[in-house]
């Protein structure tokens, strides 16, 4: 028998989880699944990141732990609202072996056509990641042709200022750290001054 987690959410404190809970109960029951447990949210929105949800956050710590084998939820949107937060949480449950079941989308992954309704959303996640990586690269060249610097700004140090310090005892990584700057910034900065 598997054992199903329900994840039920509303976005107000005026809203109920109730409905959800009796429709999802009911086709666990019909599908011969137990709960195993039941997570809950009220009045959190479905933007909010993970660790602001915590019976979310909960929830995918106990999918990690193996503590049930599907997850039952009254539609995509109680999972989350961004794209990327919701991939990610469903290739999290995917890689650790525990099946979606979603109520309103009609998507439940323990079936063949469930499974393929699955690796689409993976497919769409992929194009969008690699989409997102083609605009980075493209604003990147775009910027540097424009003549603007990349990276981090770089911080001038004063040379007098690091002589007296390594006159004073000061290690380099004493000094990286007064300046604030990386350690190996700090020994190029040395290496001038001893010249």
């Amino acid at each position: 028998m598997k054992r199903a987690a329900l994840y039920l959410r509303v976005s107000t404190k005026e809203q109920t989880t109730q409905n959800q809970r009796i429709e999802l109960e009911r086709v666990a029951q019909a599908k011969c699944w137990s709960i195993a447990n039941i997570y809950e949210d009220n009045g959190i929105s479905g933007a909010k990141e993970r660790h602001k949800r915590p019976a979310y956050d909960q929830m995918l710590k106990d999918a990690v732990r193996a503590k049930f084998d599907i997850l039952m939820s009254w539609d995509v949107s109680r999972l989350g609202r961004s794209l990327g937060g919701l991939v990610s949480a469903l290739d999290e449950l995917h890689v650790h072996g525990i099946d979606v079941y979603l109520h309103q989308q009609a998507i439940d992954t323990t079936t063949p056509s469930g499974k393929a309704m699955f690796q689409m959303t993976g497919v769409f996640a992929e194009f969008e990641r690699s989409m997102i990586r083609e605009r980075v690269k493209a604003g990147l060249q775009r910027a540097k042709e424009q003549g603007k610097k990349l990276g981090r700004p770089e911080r001038q140090l004063c040379e007098m200022s690091i002589e007296t310090d390594r006159q004073r005892g000061l290690s380099i990584r004493q000094i990286a750290a007064k300046y604030d700057v990386s350690v190996g910034k700090a020994h190029k900065a040395v290496q001038r001054v001893s010249r």
